[in-house]
């Protein structure tokens, strides 16, 4: 009975980092999900209306993402949107794997060396999530045909 609760554990705590890791890349329209159902909140529209507002304006947040990573045609300006859902991703990323590791490690120099390896990482992640949606076209478009 122990090793089974031991392995539940282990697998509690796998599922919960990759649903950390999931949610830290859309870090950007997680925040201004949350800042406008606050906002909305506080101007009277009750919860189911702070909520509906703070889904729509997750939403809107990554569609205008996309769609300017799609349809936007110079590489700089592709890249500053980019930059602008990966720093908040590497930031939350960063906090994420520190809650994580300060339970684990007491030294301070490793927990602040591990974080920011996970800052790296899911900034990585980020970037390449995004940069997955600037694709511009079908796959094989370009292949020659044989």
């Amino acid at each position: 009975m122990i090793i089974l609760a031991v392995l539940a554990s282990v697998a509690a705590i796998g599922l919960l980092c990759w649903l950390l890791f999931t949610l830290a890349v859309f870090a950007l329209p997680a925040f201004v999900g949350v800042s406008a159902g606050a906002w909305a909140h506080g101007t009277g529209a009750g919860i189911a209306g702070a909520i509906l507002v703070g889904i729509v304006a997750a939403a809107a947040t990554l569609a205008v993402g996309q769609l300017l990573i799609a349809f936007v045609r110079p590489m700089w300006l592709k890249l500053i949107v980019a930059i602008a859902f990966v720093a908040p991703a590497a930031v939350a990323g960063f906090h994420a794997t520190h809650g994580i590791v300060k339970h684990l490690m007491p030294s301070e120099t490793c927990q602040i060396v591990f974080s920011v390896i996970g800052a790296i990482a899911i900034g990585i992640t980020a970037f390449i999530r995004i940069a997955g949606m600037a694709a511009e076209g079908p796959a094989g478009r370009d292949l020659a045909r044989v």
